[in-house]
């Protein structure tokens, strides 16, 4: 089954790295200006094998029998709207962690609208993109409704040092990946503020609870969220400064700048899922918070003062 990766990030190219291992892989992205090297400055200190081929033609990517959609979640819509023809009817595997602004939909959603002959599955779970290109022994979730088209998926894409767990829970598996990112900001803010590692626990703790109920709202099953999708990401993403998400919540916390340019999916995805557990009259008060710090509509101080006065009530 030839694989081909659409986006050229760290984790695109990173999975690009680690799945030449069973063949021949190609990776495409918009700027490709750095492939003569075999380096990609967004993943440093990382050599590309000789088994994937860099192209900025889509066109060469899209004739792949596995398409692995390796995009920011606010940019896939708008990439399936343009390609979509390109990609219906083949094997499409979003890898995007996020909910979309416009739609307050995940990725399985976007996808099926526009690919409807598309098999589709999602890739997620504890993992970080230097961590998959040096090798480092990773598990991920792959969820597909289709269980026969999940094990081919699921087999496809194991390497030795990359082992994927099987579920058919796509909107379990997604919201997990989608919302942690949202926890970890609330957990960099704490970090970032000072307020030590009890809170931290607590912010977690508390976070997991709102995940749970607005996924198990949303049809998921509530184990899901206990595995690599959900509890597993959440807990990594809480405690390494190499989650993105993470690092944007401490600067939030500090006061202090963070780089524009990089991307923190669970900024948006805050937004998003604010607006949806309005809409489904859910109660997520930390979401809801972090939507509110990302965009500076209320301080970390008065955010914590709001968070902490709640009513007191059973666990």
């Amino acid at each position: 089954m030839s694989i081909a990766i659409i986006g050229a990030g760290a984790f695109g190219t990173a999975l690009a790295v680690a799945l030449s291992a069973n063949g021949p892989v190609t990776l495409w992205g918009r700027d490709t200006t750095w492939a003569a090297g075999r380096e990609n400055p967004r993943l440093p200190g990382v050599a590309l094998p000789d088994a994937v081929a860099v192209t900025g033609e889509l066109a060469q990517a899209a004739g792949a029998d596995m398409l692995l959609l390796a995009l920011p979640a606010q940019q896939l819509a708008g990439f399936l709207g343009d390609h979509a023809a390109q990609l219906d009817g083949k094997r499409l595997v979003s890898t995007a962690k996020g909910i979309d602004l416009t739609r307050l939909t995940g990725p399985s959603a976007l996808i099926s609208d526009a690919c409807p002959r598309a098999t589709m599955a999602v890739l997620t779970g504890p993992s970080f993109a230097a961590d998959i290109a040096r090798g480092l022994p990773t598990a991920l979730t792959l969820a597909c409704a289709d269980a026969d088209a999940g094990r081919a998926l699921q087999h496809a894409l194991s390497t030795p040092v990359l082992r994927l767990y099987r579920t058919t829970d796509v909107t379990g598996a997604e919201l997990g990946g989608a919302l942690k990112n949202v926890i970890a900001i609330a957990a960099g803010t704490v970090i970032g503020a000072g307020l030590g590692d009890s809170a931290r626990a607590a912010i977690i703790t508390r976070g997991f609870a709102e995940m749970t109920r607005l996924a198990a709202r949303l049809g998921a099953r509530p184990e899901t969220l206990t595995g690599l999708s959900g509890l597993g990401d959440l807990t990594l993403t809480c405690t390494s400064a190499q989650s993105r998400n993470f690092r944007f919540g401490r600067s939030l916390g500090a006061g202090a700048d963070f780089d524009p340019a990089t991307t923190v999916e669970g900024a948006a995805t805050a937004r998003a899922v604010a607006a949806l557990a309005a809409r489904l009259g859910e109660d997520m008060p930390i979401a809801a918070m972090v939507a509110r710090l990302a965009e500076g509509g209320v301080s970390v101080e008065n955010a914590i003062t709001a968070l902490m006065t709640r009513p007191l009530k059973e666990e």
